[in-house]
Formats: C-alpha cells, sequence, structure tokens
C-alpha cells in the first residue's frame, strides 16, 4: 500500500470539502481549488478526516493514490497557509513594473517583455533587491508562472545574469583562461 497514500488527511477550520462529477472541490472563505477524480479510488469523508481506499492493486491505481493524496494535501496547504515563489533578477539594468495585471519585464532585450499574470496569483516587486515575488493558493499554477517567467531570460552560465529562484545556487563556469 501507498505510504503516501494511506495517511489520513485532516481538513483545518474553515476548509469545506465537496465532491463533485470528475472532480473534488476544496474550498475557504476566498477561493475555491479543484482536485480531479481518479478511477479505482474512493474518498471517503468522517467528520474533519479524509481517507483515500483504493478498489483493485493494478500499478496505476496504486500510482494515482498517492497523487490524490498529496494533491488534496497541496489544496488544502494552499487555501491555509499558501504559497510563495521569488525570483531574483540579476543584471545590469535589468528590471521589472508591474502595470494591472501585466508584468513588465526590462531584460536587456532591444524590447520590454510583457507578462500576463494569471488572476489567481498576486505579484509584488521589490525594486531594490530586484526581486519578484508571487503568491497563490494553488501550487501547481505558481510553480508554472514562476518557471515561465525564468525562462524569459534563464540565468547565464558564465555571469549569471537573468532571472533565476531566489533559493537557486548558480555553478558558474569558468571563462576563457589567457594565453
Amino acid at each position: 500500500m501507498s505510504r503516501i497514500g494511506k495517511k489520513p488527511l485532516i481538513l483545518p477550520e474553515g476548509i469545506e470539502f465537496l465532491e463533485e462529477e470528475g472532480k473534488f472541490i476544496l474550498k475557504n472563505k476566498t477561493e475555491s481549488l479543484e482536485v480531479p477524480k481518479y478511477l479505482g479510488l474512493k474518498v471517503l469523508k468522517e467528520g474533519n478526516i479524509i481517507k483515500i481506499e483504493r478498489s483493485n492493486d493494478e500499478k496505476q491505481t496504486r500510482a494515482y493514490h498517492g497523487l490524490l493524496r498529496k494533491l488534496m494535501e497541496n489544496a488544502v496547504v494552499g487555501l491555509t497557509k499558501g504559497y510563495k515563489k521569488e525570483l531574483d533578477i540579476v543584471g545590469t539594468g535589468f528590471r521589472a513594473e508591474i502595470k494591472g495585471d501585466i508584468l513588465v519585464l526590462n531584460l536587456g532585450f532591444s524590447h520590454p517583455v510583457n507578462f500576463q499574470i494569471p488572476k489567481s496569483i498576486k505579484v509584488s516587486y521589490e525594486p531594490k533587491q530586484n526581486r519578484i515575488s508571487l503568491t497563490s493558493a494553488n501550487k501547481e499554477l505558481l510553480t508554472q508562472t514562476a518557471a515561465k517567467i525564468r525562462d524569459l531570460r534563464p540565468p547565464d552560465p558564465y555571469k549569471g545574469k537573468g532571472i533565476k529562484y531566489a533559493d537557486e545556487i548558480l555553478h558558474l563556469k569558468p571563462g576563457k583562461t589567457g594565453a
């Protein structure tokens, strides 16, 4: 049996759990997150405890067992605490600006790059540290958005210029050696 899947999930106060056709919905007062249903899995709710059981022992069902439990846990943590990703902009003249729901990035190109921010993500920019902070309850969307922003100008392997995660450690390559 899956070690992750067999753990019961405890719903904190204020989180509501609903089951609909093809999905589970977890919501608090302001936001709601959807988790897809998977074949061969049965979700039992007893009070504020959720248990996931599987109907057979096929390889795919065993894989989905732990996945569904972890997706529900991510939704619960997102609705209670939220998730945060920070990106550092490294480079002379590289900066960002927030205009409504558009993040305008000056990354050394001949033109500024406009990035559309998804509605459920809150963005802030600290010009002194040159850091972009992204916060959301949806972990998957937050991580995907941070990766898309980083892909606009990934760190250079020699000087480290570009956009990197705040906790990312870069191993810079040595340049050419003079003769």
